[in-house]
């Protein structure tokens, strides 16, 4: 009869010690998983969602033009004195040159004065050309494809660069041909560009860059977009968590994309690391 007890008080103490064991198991793995399952919050870089301008643009190429020209043809045996003329600039009314039937060349308008060669012959080798150009206002003529006669218009504005010159040069379309050439699908525009520098010359090979349909709209980075089948959105930053906001994209320019609604000017978005984000989840803004 001891026995009997003895076993049974036995039994009843192992099986309470293994369902000890067993409950301090499950508290132990339940402490260390909810320790080890808490990640930090990932390093994300953010932007202010603000205003730019966006637009669309054409681009092509064209000759630099003096908008306004002359040329003078005299005989070399009627100059009076010496003949310095090449890279001179000179005001309307200032002589240019001199001659000796008490005749002068007088400029129409101010402008920088030059020499033309003369190919043996053609005027004679006692001939020669002299040239005044007005080279504040230059001019491009331009050919532009067809499919943008609806937009191509008077007054839109231009940006112009030359390889010769580390900057932007200011214009606006002049004036549009009301044909198009048959033979190369193409319209004629106008180019005017702003040379008060007088850094431009004629001759120039200058690309020009015609902008329209120009808004100013808030916009954000390309790289804070994602986009899921038909749907696109970011993520914006509220104190230290990520929301998710779906998004209506508009035009795209130098790397940032406008946004026509889904998020308001101000806004905090996430521009890289992007990938690392959960909605409503912590994110910790490293930006440098």
């Amino acid at each position: 009869m001891k026995t009997a007890t003895k076993l049974k008080t036995f039994l009843i103490i192992f099986f309470i010690a293994i369902f000890a064991i067993i409950i301090a198991r499950y508290f132990i793995g339940l402490h260390f998983q909810k320790k080890f399952s808490v990640r930090p919050a990932p390093g994300v870089i953010v932007s202010k969602v603000e205003k730019s301008f966006f637009y669309k643009s054409i681009e092509t190429f064209g000759t630099a033009i003096a908008q306004n020209s002359k040329t003078y043809r005299i005989k070399k045996d009627n100059i009076v004195g010496n003949l310095n003329i090449v890279n001179r600039f000179v005001k309307k009314g200032e002589i240019i040159i001199a001659l000796k039937d008490e005749k002068k060349i007088v400029a129409d308008f101010e402008g920088k004065i030059g020499k033309r060669e003369i190919a043996q012959g053609v005027l004679g080798s006692n001939s020669l050309i002299i040239t005044l150009d007005d080279l504040k206002k230059i001019v491009i003529d331009i050919k532009v494809p067809e499919n943008y006669v609806g937009v191509l218009k008077s007054g839109l504005k231009a940006e112009i660069k030359s390889s010769a010159f580390n900057k932007v040069f200011k214009g606006k379309v002049d004036s549009v041909s009301s044909r198009i050439d048959p033979s190369t699908r193409s319209i004629l525009a106008r180019i005017i560009v702003d040379n008060s520098s007088f850094e431009i010359i004629p001759g120039q090979l200058m690309t020009v860059k015609i902008i329209y349909d120009e808004i100013n709209q808030i916009g954000v980075p390309e790289s804070a977009v994602t986009i899921q089948g038909n749907t696109a959105f970011v993520y914006i930053v509220n104190v230290d968590t990520a929301e998710k906001k779906n998004i209506k994209m508009g035009k795209r320019n130098f790397g940032k994309v406008s946004i026509v609604s889904g998020i308001n000017e101000g806004d905090i978005v996430i521009s890289e690391g992007v990938s690392k984000v959960r909605n409503k989840a912590k994110v910790k803004i490293i930006n440098p």
